[in-house]
């Protein structure tokens, strides 16, 4: 949910999404954004137009649809932190 998070705002490079999730290894947001690729709610675009290879991270249209549940949960939890 955190990497969804992320990325609602736009597409990302794996190093963006690492300064935004310093507690996560790069290992694990490699394995995970595979795992969101694989199910459909990520796509990975690689620009190959000039070096240096740059590849980016963005939702897709299935993945936008969890935009609003994502919000409401983060909602929630403010709502949480209030109490």
């Amino acid at each position: 949910m955190v990497i969804i998070y992320h990325l609602i705002e736009g597409p990302l490079r794996c190093s963006e999404l690492r300064k935004q999730m310093p507690s996560v290894t790069e290992r694990t947001l490699s394995l995970q954004l595979k795992t969101l690729e694989s199910d459909g709610i990520i796509d990975r675009k690689v620009y190959t137009t000039k070096p240096p290879l740059k590849v980016a991270y963005m939702l897709t249209d299935l993945g936008k649809s969890l935009i609003p549940l994502i919000n409401a949960i983060t909602d929630w939890g403010r709502k949480a932190d209030e109490v």
